[in-house]
């Protein structure tokens, strides 16, 4: 029952964050903000929601959200995550999206959590979210499969990321 609590909550917060992030797009868009990198953002969305469902799928399949407990590290490791998305979407603020949005007006942050981090969003939000899921859930074959391909697109995101950024002027504090 525990990991069947865990899942709700996580999917509640992951829905807030792209309720931010909606909000956030559209206001951009108004502004004159451009997407960079579209697909890779679509690819990233669909295989997020697959690692979401996957490892509810094999935690329902193991007998998992009947066990008695939660895995501990698996919890501590997705807290992780959360802390470290938070800490991004403050940082970022008003631009923070699940897209590459670059307004006209843009300015890179150098403050708070980004002053130590360049993309602290995937390196402290994303990768020990879906970690930590997979190990509440003991979705071994989630982890296998699903982890690495996300990391070969979150790699693609990062460099798109990258090349949308230079054209920016540095230091939005």
């Amino acid at each position: 029952m525990a990991v069947l609590i865990f899942f709700a909550v996580a999917i509640a917060a992951r829905l807030g964050t792209l309720a931010w992030s909606k909000r956030n797009e559209a206001r951009l868009r108004r502004d004159g903000a451009v997407e960079h990198g579209a697909g890779v953002s679509r690819l990233l969305a669909i295989w997020h929601t697959a690692i979401y469902l996957g490892a509810l799928l094999e935690a329902y399949l193991r007998g998992v959200f009947s066990a008695p407990g939660i895995s501990i590290l698996g919890l501590a490791v997705y807290l992780v995550g959360l802390i470290g998305l938070v800490l991004a979407i403050r940082g970022l603020g008003s631009v923070w999206t699940v897209k590459i949005m670059i307004a006209p007006d843009h300015r890179r942050v150098s403050s708070g959590i980004y002053r130590w981090m360049r993309h602290p969003n995937y390196v402290l939000g994303i990768v020990p979210e879906l970690v930590g899921l997979v190990i509440v859930a003991h979705a071994f074959w989630t982890a296998v499969i699903g982890l690495p391909v996300y990391a070969v697109l979150l790699v693609l995101r990062i460099r798109q990321e990258e090349r949308a950024m230079r054209a920016i002027k540095p230091d939005r504090s």
